[in-house]
């Protein structure tokens, strides 16, 4: 087995092992995870964090041993915590990286960052006023960071910047937490889930107080929410028909 970790701001992770082919998500600087197949230009691997799988340009990302993965496994929480900061590499060259990267192999990459550092657990209440921080990125598939993203990417690093972990789709963070029968039990930071005419989960908002939402829905915006899903009072209608809401923490 081959383990590798990403040595760059922002890479792509691809549903096949071609630069056009579909991006699934997108791997930030520090992230690790185990290569589970190695070709001349591509490596499927499978991320440490939420075990997602994809294809990364073997540019991309530096090799490292079973032994530094392991130990990359056993870190405490430390992420970048500021929108945009930069990373001094090699030879004083500067390399900036989003909120959320990892930045437990500073030493093992030779790296040094001074900007804020999160490397707490933060409590329930806390998640709004990070999803907040995303306001009016602009929607991106697979998008992870500021720069754009989707509505499971929003709520996986919403989650992660405050120390808890999520899958990486809307369907598979609906298998977690716990389902609430009513969205009067609702607290800000529980996750509303939204499904299809096929009653397929495709969309995630983290929930406020008074029946509001925040969503990645063409940008991360505000939201009513009812019984029905999310009413956009822009279009007089509703955009999401709303399945369960769930409690993770």
């Amino acid at each position: 087995m081959l383990y590798g970790i990403c040595n760059l701001s922002i890479v792509p992770l691809r549903a096949e092992p071609s630069d056009p082919s579909e991006m699934v998500t997108q791997v930030l600087y520090g992230e690790h995870f185990k290569v589970l197949e190695q070709r001349k230009k591509w490596s499927k691997v499978r991320l440490a964090f939420d075990k997602y799988e994809g294809w990364i340009d073997n540019k991309q990302y530096l090799e490292i041993t079973e032994e530094d993965y392991k130990t990359f496994d056993l870190q405490d929480l430390c992420l970048a915590g500021d929108l945009v900061e930069f990373i001094n590499c090699n030879e004083n060259h500067l390399m900036p990286v989003p909120m959320g990267a990892s930045l437990g192999a500073l030493d093992f990459l030779k790296h040094t960052y001074d900007g804020h550092k999160i490397i707490q657990k933060q409590p329930k209440e806390h998640l709004v006023e990070t999803a907040f921080m995303y306001l009016n990125t602009p929607y991106l598939w697979g998008g992870k960071t500021t720069f754009g993203i989707d509505c499971s990417g929003f709520t996986q690093m919403v989650y992660k910047l405050n120390g808890h972990k999520l899958l990486r789709d809307a369907s598979q963070q609906a298998t977690q937490g716990d389902p609430l029968s009513f969205i009067e039990e609702s607290e800000p930071g529980d996750l509303a889930f939204f499904d299809n005419e096929e009653g397929n989960i495709i969309h995630v908002g983290i929930m406020m107080k008074d029946n509001y939402i925040i969503h990645a829905h063409g940008k991360v915006r505000v939201d009513r929410i009812d019984h029905t899903g999310i009413y956009n009072a822009e279009k007089r209608t509703h955009t999401h028909n709303l399945r369960v809401i769930k409690r993770i923490i």
